[in-house]
């Protein structure tokens, strides 16, 4: 029988980190396109991105596990908003204490020593929807079996898709 066990909170960290990653790509792409109409899509990003979002996602699914039934989405998502402020506030003062901050929001109307801006806030409740509701929700469900060999199918405990086949 196979050993289908939850993932690491490494292996979650990792999958995290790649999403932020690729969703700050696509953002800083399409945030181009409609601010300048640049059909080029140049998304652009940071290695200290990985780190960041692996780690804010991180601490957000334990929020989301602490908080599920206990308080309702839209404020689960305004407490992930505000966490999201405060993390990429905190990471970005870090970061600029070594020229690093790879972020400069003081262009922006509403910024605070440009490395938060308010013009962000829809975006990151939106996103943090999105986080909670299929990122987070998903990948806490997904399961890693040591006992699978590669390319074969499972036995009585067969994985499709990366989640337990229970049929």
């Amino acid at each position: 029988m196979a050993s289908a066990e939850p993932l690491t909170a490494l292996s979650r960290w990792y999958l995290y980190a790649i999403h932020g990653y690729f969703c700050e790509v696509m953002f800083t792409a399409a945030w181009e396109f409609v601010v300048n109409l640049n059909w080029k899509f140049p998304g652009v990003t940071s290695v200290w991105a990985l780190f960041i979002y692996g780690t804010s996602i991180l601490i957000v699914e334990r929020m989301y596990l602490r908080l599920r039934g206990r308080c309702p989405l839209l404020v689960r998502c305004l407490i992930y908003t505000l966490w999201t402020y405060l993390w990429e506030f905190t990471t970005g003062f870090i970061l600029r204490q070594f020229n690093a901050c790879p972020w400069d929001y003081s262009q922006f109307d509403f910024d605070f020593m440009g490395l938060i801006t308010l013009e962000y806030a829809v975006p990151w409740f939106c996103g943090a929807l999105i986080m909670e509701q299929y990122i987070i929700r998903n990948t806490l469900r997904l399961r890693f079996d040591k006992d699978a060999e590669p390319g074969e199918p499972g036995g009585p405990l067969a994985l499709a898709n990366g989640h337990v086949k229970t049929d």
